[in-house]
């Protein structure tokens, strides 16, 4: 009887570590999975700066969706959408707007796997990079999705500026405590000794300069947007023919700051109106204030000959879509290079007055902090004064 008891508990571990080995080797199992390279390398990335005095270049960003043998998937469609890092309502970055919003989105053609795109990246933070990846072919694999992140740290400089004006805060908040710290006797009908009262009219002063400054500042961005004149910038038409091939951009003419605005490119046969699908593209976004692209795309059209996708222009000045299409090669059909443009007016919108006062509690905060600190200092020395 003992040794069937012994057979069984023997039995049922081998049961049990089987199944255990069952789920490890399941979790084990390589899975199809998307790669992200960037070019510079992450800890080189910074996030765009609106009045940089160095040249800026778009962050260059490459997925590659492989199978669960690390092999590059053929004749995939990859979706794709940024989101930018969320609101953080005790320390905003540069373009509070831009918070929390979706900054691309798109689909495109891989055939070898693989999309490529330069992308401008705004603001610091944790950026979302959600991308599925599906079959162009039906049943040819089993479509996926992954969420990439992608942490852009603060510009370096930005901190030194901090660590200055901080410094000339607190200097002058030093300096307020330590002159009402060392306060004259009040003369009858005085409520504050004359250098109290001086300071905190200069203190008035300055908290009513400040904060006209953050609005008049934020008042004229918001006017940044749409006071620029982009007549001067040669673009080309928006419908181009060539050669019997038709080449199309539409899309939003107007775009706002926060918001994404969508684009379609159609390639099509001028005669009958069929898409034609066998072209390359070449895709650019520029802000026309200072020349700066933003955005690229290099691909091909999908099946019905078209590009559709939808980005933010974080901005608020005049831009320019461009988009040049040219027939691959090998193909019995060919024509020269048709390149497509059209200008896009991008509204620019004021930081929330929420923001506007967080930074003048801030700047209040560093001068209250250097006067608490005189105040002791100065609270430290009167004792000593006496007993001498």
């Amino acid at each position: 009887m003992k040794k069937y008891r012994l057979f069984g508990v023997i039995s049922g571990v081998c049961i049990v570590l089987s199944i255990l080995y069952s789920f490890v080797g399941v979790s084990q199992t390589p899975a199809p999975k998307v790669l992200l390279t960037t070019n510079p390398p992450l800890e080189r990335i910074i996030p765009f700066e609106a009045e940089a005095q160095r040249e800026q270049s778009p962050v260059t960003l490459t997925f590659l969706a492989v199978d669960a043998a690390s092999k590059p998937l053929e004749n995939a469609l990859i979706s794709l959408q940024i989101l930018t890092p969320p609101t953080n309502p005790l320390l905003t970055t540069d373009f509070p707007i831009v918070e929390g919003t979706k900054l691309l989105q798109m689909k495109a053609v891989a055939p070898a796997g693989k999309l490529e795109i330069q992308q401008m990246l705004p603001i610091r933070g944790n950026y979302q990079l959600r991308v599925n990846v599906s079959p162009l072919i039906a049943n040819a694999f089993a479509p996926y999705e992954q969420t990439l992140n992608l942490n852009v740290r603060e510009n370096p400089v930005k901190y030194k500026y901090f660590a200055v004006v901080a410094a000339i805060l607190l200097s002058v908040g030093l300096l307020g405590g330590w002159v009402i710290g060392g306060q004259e006797q009040l003369r009858q009908g005085e409520i504050a000794p004359q250098s109290v009262r001086l300071l905190l009219s200069g203190l008035t002063v300055i908290a009513i300069v400040t904060l006209l400054f953050i609005n008049i500042s934020a008042e004229v961005a918001e006017a940044h947007g749409s006071g620029h004149n982009s007549g001067t910038e040669a673009i080309a038409p928006s419908v181009q023919k060539s050669q019997g091939v038709e080449v199309q951009l539409e899309g939003d003419k107007n775009a706002t700051v926060g918001k994404l605005a969508n684009l379609t490119l159609q390639v099509k046969d001028a005669a009958t109106g069929q898409p034609i699908k066998d072209v390359a593209l070449h895709v650019k976004a520029i802000a026309l204030e200072h020349g700066l692209t933003v955005f690229t795309y290099k691909g091909v059209a999908d099946s019905e000959g078209k590009l559709t996708w939808q980005e933010q222009f974080f901005d608020g000045s005049p831009h320019k879509v461009e988009v040049e299409a040219t027939p691959l090669s090998g193909l019995l059909r060919q024509f020269t290079p048709v390149k497509v443009a059209q200008s896009v007016e991008v509204e620019g919108i004021a930081p929330p007055m929420s923001v506007r006062l967080l930074g003048l509690f801030y700047f209040t905060a560093f001068v209250g902090i250097g006067m608490v600190i005189g105040l002791l200092i100065q609270s430290k020395l009167k004792p000593q004064a006496r007993t001498n």
